[in-house]
């Protein structure tokens, strides 16, 4: 029966403040997606220059590493003495914590092609920039898709954090819940969109990394081709 009542409290917080939900939906939507774009607007460059010097990536993805062992609430509480309250605050925190995924799957990607190609390539006359445009980003493009992805995913849960500092978001609904009396459904009203979100995320990005594979594109080719020749 408490179960029930929860429940109909749930659909009758949702039902009265759709709009107010749906505006912290697609603010704590943005606020991840933005923080995950600055990510890869620096990282990718970085895990390209380190693929090519290689005795620098140790280095680097260590540096990126020490990022990941900060805990997201201290890591929010530390960036708000120096930018304040706000949405900038949280956007740097996903910008912080997306460089370590993004940079490492760029660097892994890149140092996955086959070099008999990237030879070839040069032996067709490719300048560096050409072999690095037309051969080795779209044969690691599917690898540097999955650091985006988990960047992204990751990127949704700290955002929720972000109420705190007054970003807003579905955490601002989960704050409500935990000092309402009885909060137990605006807490799900937050978090339930929350983790549907980054679930829905996590999937379409799959299926756009699985489409962007190489592999995959030979095996799909490979497979059409022996079935139009079986009779």
């Amino acid at each position: 029966m408490q179960d029930m009542n929860i429940m109909q409290q749930f659909f009758y917080y949702l039902q009265n403040n759709s709009g107010y939900v749906l505006s912290q939906f697609v603010r704590h939507f943005l606020i991840s997606i933005y923080g995950v774009f600055f990510a890869a607007i620096v990282g990718i460059p970085i895990g390209i220059f380190i693929a090519k010097k290689r005795r620098l990536a140790d280095w680097v993805i260590g540096a990126a590493n020490v990022i990941q062992t900060v805990p997201s609430l201290a890591m929010v509480s530390l960036l708000m003495l120096a930018f304040g309250l706000g949405v900038n605050t949280v956007i740097i925190t996903v910008f912080l914590y997306s460089l370590l995924p993004i940079i490492s799957n760029t660097y892994t990607g890149m140092t996955q092609v086959d070099k008999d190609i990237l030879d070839a390539g040069k032996g067709m006359g490719m300048t560096p920039f050409q072999r690095l445009w037309m051969i080795e980003l779209p044969l690691s493009i599917s690898v540097l898709m999955a650091g985006i992805r988990n960047a992204l995913v990751v990127a949704i849960g700290i955002t929720a954090i972000g109420s705190f500092v007054g970003a807003g978001g579905l955490g601002d609904i989960i704050i409500r819940g935990t000092n309402a009396t009885d909060g137990t459904a605006i807490i799900l009203v937050g978090a339930l969109p929350t983790a549907l979100m980054a679930i829905v995320t996590d999937w379409v990005l799959g299926l756009v990394e699985k489409r962007l594979d190489p592999a995959g594109k030979l095996v799909g080719a490979s497979t059409a081709v022996d079935g139009k020749d079986t009779p």
